[in-house]
This record gives C-alpha cells, sequence and structure tokens, in this order.
C-alpha cells in the first residue's frame, strides 16, 4: 500500500465516522482554545504592563532613601540614615550624563477654588517633570525654575481637579486653597489617566520644598534622574552612587535603573504568561485522553477491517501507519480549528472591549499546535500497536 493510498484510506475511515472525529478533534479543539486564550491575556498583560512602565521613557533612575539589602550587621544600634535633600538633587545635577534631576515628594491634602472642595494627591516636584516623565502642561505654564528652598506659591491642576473645580472655565490666575496655604493656578496638565493604581489627572503639582513643608517631612521620598539615551547606565548609576555616598557618608540609600525594574517586571510577567499556557494544556491532556479512548474503541470496532487488509498482504508497519495517521489528523484538525476559534474570539475581544489587554502570542499558537500533534501521536500509539497485532485470521472471525 502506497503512502498516497495509506492516506486517502485513513481519510475516508475519519469522514465514515463524521460524529465520532467530530466530537474526538473537538477534544483538542477546546484545549487550543484554551491556551490560545490564556496565552493571549498573559502576553497582552505583559504588554501592557511594560507599556505603562516605559510610556515615561527608559532612562530614568530612581534613587530612594534607605537600602533595600542588609549586609549582617545588627539592626537598632546606630541609625545612620540621612534624608534625600533637596542639595542632594542639585548635587546629582552635575553629575556625568545627567540632562535632568527632578526631587520629589508625594501627599494627600484638601484643594479648595471657585466655592468647591476635593481631597487629591499632591505632588511636590521640581520644574523639569515634565522633562524627566514626558508628561508636561496642556494649558499655561509648569512650575518655574525657582530658589527650590524658597519657591513661590504656585500650582499646576490635573486634568481631573481642574474640570471637578472649574468645569470649562479657564482656572490660569485663579488663587486655591492647598492644604489650608494659599496658591497661584499656572497651568493644567495633559490628560495622562492611570499609571500603577496612580491617578495622574485627579492631583495637584507644587514646589517639593513647599510639599515637604506641608506634610512636615525631612526628606524627599524620591530623586529622579534623567541621563542620556545611550549613555552607559552602569557608568550613570556608578556616579550617582560615589556622588551620594561621599555626601552621606554611607550608602543610605537605594538606586534603581529602569532597566532593573524592567528586567524583573518581564521575567515575573513571563513565569505569569507560562503559567497560563501550562494551565491551557491540561485541556489538550484531556483531548489526548479522548483520542486515545475513540482510537481504542475504532480498533475493537474495525478488527474485521483489519483483518481483511492484512488478509490482501498488508503489512502490520502498514496497519499501524493507518490508525497513528487517523489520531494525528484528529488532532491536527482539532488544533487548526481551535486555532480558528481562539484567534476570532481574540479580535472579537479586542474590536468590543479595545482597553481589554489581549494579545495573540505567536511562540505560544505554534506551540499550542505543535503540542496538540504530539498529544496525537501519543494517543494513538498503542491502539495502533495493538491493531498492528492483531492476527489476521482471528481478525476475520471477528465479523
Amino acid at each position: 500500500m502506497h503512502s498516497q493510498d495509506l492516506i486517502r484510506f485513513t481519510a475516508a475511515s475519519a469522514l465514515a465516522h463524521r460524529l465520532r472525529s467530530a466530537l474526538t478533534a473537538l477534544g483538542i479543539g477546546i484545549g487550543v482554545t484554551a491556551v490560545v486564550l490564556l496565552t493571549s491575556i498573559g502576553e497582552g498583560l505583559q504588554q501592557f504592563m511594560l507599556g505603562e512602565f516605559t510610556q515615561f521613557g527608559t532612562n530614568i533612575i530612581a534613587v530612594n532613601p534607605g537600602v533595600t539589602t542588609t549586609f549582617g550587621a545588627p539592626t537598632g544600634v546606630v541609625n545612620t540614615q540621612r534624608p534625600l535633600s533637596l542639595d542632594d538633587a542639585e548635587a546629582l545635577a552635575r553629575a556625568p550624563y545627567v540632562i535632568e534631576v527632578m526631587p520629589a515628594v508625594q501627599g494627600n491634602a484638601s484643594i479648595e477654588g471657585n466655592g468647591r472642595e476635593r481631597r487629591v494627591t499632591v505632588s511636590g516636584v521640581g520644574p523639569s517633570m515634565p522633562q524627566v516623565f514626558s508628561f508636561g502642561p496642556a494649558l499655561g505654564e509648569f512650575l518655574p525654575p525657582d530658589d527650590p528652598r524658597a519657591p513661590r506659591a504656585l500650582a499646576v491642576l490635573g486634568s481631573t481637579v481642574r474640570d471637578e473645580l472649574y468645569g470649562s472655565v479657564n482656572p490660569l490666575g485663579e488663587r486655591i486653597r492647598i492644604g489650608g496655604e494659599r496658591y497661584r493656578v499656572i497651568g493644567v496638565m495633559e490628560a495622562k489617566g492611570t499609571v500603577f493604581g496612580f491617578d495622574l489627572d485627579d492631583a495637584v503639582y507644587i514646589p517639593a520644598a513647599r510639599a515637604l513643608d506641608m506634610f512636615n517631612r525631612e526628606g524627599l521620598m524620591e530623586i529622579d534622574v534623567l541621563y542620556t539615551e545611550g549613555a552607559p547606565v552602569d557608568e550613570v548609576s556608578d556616579s550617582i552612587k560615589r556622588l551620594l555616598i561621599a555626601r552621606h557618608g554611607g550608602e543610605d540609600f537605594t538606586i534603581t535603573t529602569q532597566q532593573q525594574m524592567l528586567d524583573v517586571l518581564g521575567s515575573v510577567l513571563n513565569v505569569v504568561t507560562f503559567a497560563v499556557a501550562a494551565l491551557g494544556s491540561i485541556s489538550l491532556l484531556v483531548g489526548g485522553v479522548g483520542i486515545f479512548t475513540i482510537m481504542t474503541i475504532a480498533v475493537r470496532e474495525r478488527t474485521f477491517e483489519i483483518g481483511l487488509l492484512r488478509a490482501l498482504g498488508a503489512l502490520r508497519s502498514q496497519i499501524q501507519q493507518i490508525f497513528m495517521i487517523e489520531s494525528v489528523l484528529l488532532a491536527g484538525i482539532g488544533g487548526l480549528a481551535g486555532l480558528a476559534l481562539g484567534t476570532l474570539i481574540v479580535w472579537l475581544v479586542n474590536v468590543l472591549v479595545p482597553s481589554a489587554p489581549l494579545t495573540l502570542s505567536l511562540p505560544y499558537i505554534v506551540a499550542a499546535e505543535v503540542l496538540a500533534l504530539v498529544i496525537g501521536v501519543l494517543a494513538g500509539v498503542l491502539p495502533a500497536r495493538r491493531a498492528a497485532r492483531l492476527d489476521p485470521v482471528n481478525a476475520l472471525r471477528a465479523e
């Protein structure tokens, strides 16, 4: 029996039992669909998180007070930690490759304006925030480069705060109260939305020195350093470290580069995507059990047919190939149908709910189809070998 005849005979056998073949392929199809959907969620979540994380740029280094690791020294003996100061921020601006430096401190306070009041996030920042975070005013201007220790009482409103207090009225030049202190509005930020749970629009931005006084803080929460794109990040980080150690007398701060954060985030999200793919693969295994069961039943039902083929001269290897091909054929068709259904669902969700984080992952799609074929081979091995070992005489008597 030639290869073409084997394939033609196997396809005819599958078509002769349409319902059984369809149900067998359905099990694999559902498994592949599950893998496509789950990995699309994982991949979409990964791209969403990375997009949120990098929308402000990738050449930023964050400096925070305190250290995240210890070196075996007993705690509680001497506290040599110094807070990050505005002077530290000014000093960092002179480090190699540094373009801009932005001090930051944050709190929550009541804001009053236009006869209305609401409680918002108050961010004390430096005048370089639009350059550091690529986030500037849509109306008016941002905080000017005043004396960092004695800045004027100026404020820039987030777009939501402007809408809540002033509606469509231009708020520039208006006087507002933030935490009981009077400020003059000089700008309104562009709408940015929520980033990692923080609503950038429902906030008001004031000079860092005034925020330190307002919240009675000794030091800054963070200093963000924008360095030249393409510069050696390790060299920039080391220069910042040396400068602060010289100022503080020790390493009582933590330096985090954007690449470090991206690497950690990427690793976590890759694990999540792999985990959901593994969960979807369980459905494929269930589909494999279905193929094994159906093929075992098929061997019993087609015993006479096997005996007749053997009597006509078909080799045992050819009998085995017939059942193996049928098993792989059903798994392959089911896998392709599952891919088509999963892709259609992802497309429909993206059309109907554009904000949904669903993104097709080509490597996982290919892996799902390959896994379906492998499961088809494994599920068909034992039934095919059993069919090949049947004695032709006894098989003919089975009818």
